[in-house]
């Protein structure tokens, strides 16, 4: 079966059409260029065009990838993707989980529950492979552009070179009729790991890589295995030095090998072999059909400032983590909701161009926090010495029946939301008795509200818009600073425990500023226009 065959989805969804700027006389300015046609480029041009942004998406290909590649999308990103509008028919199609368990060798450690509260809208996690989760992008933005969406899409465009000053960035593109030139106010770049942008500028990565190999084989079986996530330190098959089990749509499972540094990837790669390992692993008599399989190494690294002048860089092009922990795909679509309005401000005039340096701040941030959960990982599922051997081996045998060493039993910390506790753009806290998942710089929790919930009422696409979340406390119908339109919603915590818990904790009332990207900026007990003023002017960058 050809990959073709296994993912139909992929072929040509965005097919090479000769646009007018390859005839053009001098290069056609764009507002906005992306370059990079995957989950994050399409994510952040989506972003920008519904904030009204003229968006030029280039491709080297003319599809969605093939191969599953990410599949484990968290419960921050799916909120985002429903904000973007194409959250649901994402979660529809997905394979809802929130329950891990992890083994050594037969014998179970312990499970952990990674969403054990109620009152969200979506899951902890969902398992998607990636062709689907792009295409239920790429659909939504093919409705909204017969609707008007100013995003364009071209196939076949390899960008091979990048100039620019101080004014904006030239762009040398290869199509299959030749050569053209493109220019942009700002680029983003999402291309990849291997980021050809960033190669084409002289900016490097810093940080490690790791010696050692994972086989992944994503195989179509019918199996037995509840919906969860499954992973083995020393499995008793012996098919890998650790092994992971994922379901995902359409009878496909993901299985994860640690098959070691010193290997010869073209033979392990054979169709023969990796059939062999997973034989081994969910034994000879089961029937499977063999979908997809790589080999890839742990890296972590990240660019040391994730915009160059005009050029600014997202997801996997600024930053790569280990797959154990989920968060490639993740932190990238967090990457985009960060960058998104700050961008759109600053394009509007609204902004300084210095709030760009707070996107650095605020995802290197994000970026360190994610390395260093992956290292940690990495190091206790992949022993470097002896003695970490031991301490490991300690851990997981203390760990089925003493619940004080599980904490230290990593396979791999899930991805979670960042929180910006040290951002410039953060007030201090004036919300006495304020819940602390809600302080300044954190990610807002979802709540019920009626037949709803309250992250679809917070942060509209809609022209970069800060909210002013008033719950039992009184504000104005209508308030307005530093040539920014504030939306105003106001809401009572009676009768709503899960609100009350998660908003005022033993507050009576509370006000709260919220960034467009669902993050708090600044919170009170009462409603101070002088504060509210001051608290949107620094999260807009008036003050850095």
């Amino acid at each position: 079966m050809t990959m073709q065959e296994r993912y139909p989805l992929a072929y040509k969804s965005y097919p090479y059409a000769k646009s007018p700027d390859q005839d053009a006389a001098a290069p056609v300015r764009h507002p906005v260029v992306v370059v990079g046609g995957g989950p994050i480029g399409m994510a952040v041009a989506l972003d920008l065009a519904l904030k009204g942004t003229r968006v030029l998406v280039l491709d080297d290909h003319e599809g969605i990838g093939m191969g599953s590649r990410a599949i484990c999308f968290a419960k921050r990103p799916l909120e985002i993707l429903d904000r973007l509008g194409c959250g649901e028919p994402i979660v529809e199609k997905g394979v809802v989980w929130n329950l891990g368990k992890v083994f050594h060798g037969e014998k179970q450690v312990f499970e952990f529950n990674l969403l054990p509260e109620k009152g969200h809208k979506f899951p902890a996690f969902i398992n998607l492979q990636q062709p689907y989760f792009e295409k239920f992008i790429l659909d939504h933005v093919r409705a909204l552009q017969e609707q008007g969406l100013p995003l364009e899409i071209r196939g076949k465009n390899r960008v091979d070179a990048v100039e620019q000053d101080a004014e904006g960035v030239t762009l040398s593109v290869m199509t299959p009729d030749g050569p053209y030139r493109v220019a942009a106010d700002w680029v983003i770049a999402c291309d990849g790991a291997s980021s050809p942008v960033r190669e084409m500028l002289g900016l490097g990565f810093e940080g490690e890589v790791f010696k050692d190999s994972f086989l992944i084989a994503d195989v179509r079986m019918k199996a037995d295995f509840p919906t969860e996530r499954w992973f083995w330190f020393d499995p008793p098959s012996g098919a890998g030095a650790s092994q992971l089990l994922h379901k995902q749509p359409d009878d496909v499972w993901r299985i994860d090998f640690q098959i070691g540094w010193d290997v010869d990837r073209k033979e392990e790669l054979k169709e023969d072999n990796v059939r062999r390992r997973v034989a081994q692993m969910i034994g000879e008599e089961v029937a499977f059909d063999l979908v997809w399989s790589s080999i890839y190494t742990f890296q972590c690294r990240r660019m040391t400032k994730f915009h160059d002048g005009r050029v600014i860089f997202a997801g996997d092009a600024a930053h790569q983590v280990s797959p154990f922990g989920a968060r490639g795909a993740n932190s990238g679509l967090q990457d985009t909701e960060n960058l998104a309005w700050k961008l759109q401000m600053i394009l509007d005039g609204t902004a300084p161009v210095a709030l760009l340096d707070t996107y650095d701040e605020e995802r290197i941030y994000g970026a360190r926090e994610n390395i260093l959960n992956s290292t940690r990982a990495t190091d206790f599922i992949t022993p470097k010495s002896e003695i970490s051997q031991i301490f490991r081996n300690a851990v997981l045998d203390l760990a089925e029946n003493h619940a004080f060493a599980r904490p230290f039993v990593n396979s791999g910390r899930l991805s979670v939301p960042c929180t910006y506790d040290e951002s410039r753009l953060n007030s201090a806290d004036a919300l006495p008795g304020g819940p602390a998942r809600t302080r300044p710089g954190s990610p807002c929790p979802d709540a019920p509200l009626g037949d709803g919930f309250l992250l679809g009422k917070l942060g509209a696409v809609k022209d970069a818009r800060f909210q002013i979340l008033a719950i039992d406390a009184e504000v104005p119908e209508r308030f307005a600073a530093h040539g920014v339109s504030c939306d105003i919603l106001q809401l009572s915590a009676v009768g709503n425990a899960l609100l009350r818990d998660r908003y005022l904790g033993t507050a009576q009332g509370a006000v709260y500023l919220i960034r467009p990207d669902q993050h708090v900026a600044a919170r009170w007990q009462i409603w101070n226009e002088a504060d509210a003023t001051s608290a949107l002017g620094r999260a807009i960058g008036k003050e850095l």
